[in-house]
């Protein structure tokens, strides 16, 4: 082989290249590929919620419900100081604070203004609640709301 035939064989390996590479988004288009045309996959749905997760939140919300109104209930408002009452539920690991506990009457009935905050697997939540006693002695929350 000359040194004649071996400066032209570079040149021709470059041309080729070019020439592959020039071809390669045009075969992309012959093969019915229209890039325009890609848009979101919508019919995956991932991380969602079941039905079956919103009840055990729902479940878990009413007994913490339930564990504040004893507590905010059995509370003696001459020994409550103005940091309020700690409140935890066993059952669910939540936990929190009673504050602004104030008793007034209504209708003939003990009942008592409240807020509290609730620290749980969901997050930190405030609500603001209203619990009386009912006619049997027992106590019913009438209002407990997120605020």
């Amino acid at each position: 082989m000359s040194l004649e035939d071996r400066k032209i064989r570079p040149k021709r390996c470059f041309s080729l290249a070019f020439v592959f590479l020039a071809a390669a988004p045009l075969a992309a288009c012959a093969g019915g590929v229209d890039v325009g045309k890609a848009g979101i996959d919508d019919t995956l749905t991932t991380s969602a919620v079941g039905g079956e997760t919103n009840q055990a939140r729902d479940t878990t919300r009413t007994s913490d419900e339930a564990t504040i109104r004893n507590a905010v209930s059995s509370a003696d408002l001459d020994v409550l100081g103005p940091t309020g009452l700690a409140w935890a539920n066993s059952d669910t690991g939540s936990r929190g604070a009673i504050t602004q506990l104030t008793q007034y009457d209504r209708k003939g009935l003990l009942c008592r203004k409240f807020k509290a905050s609730r620290e749980s697997f969901d997050g930190v939540r405030l609500y603001a609640g209203d619990a009386c006693r009912a006619g049997d002695g027992s106590w019913r929350m009438l209002e407990f709301v997120e605020s």
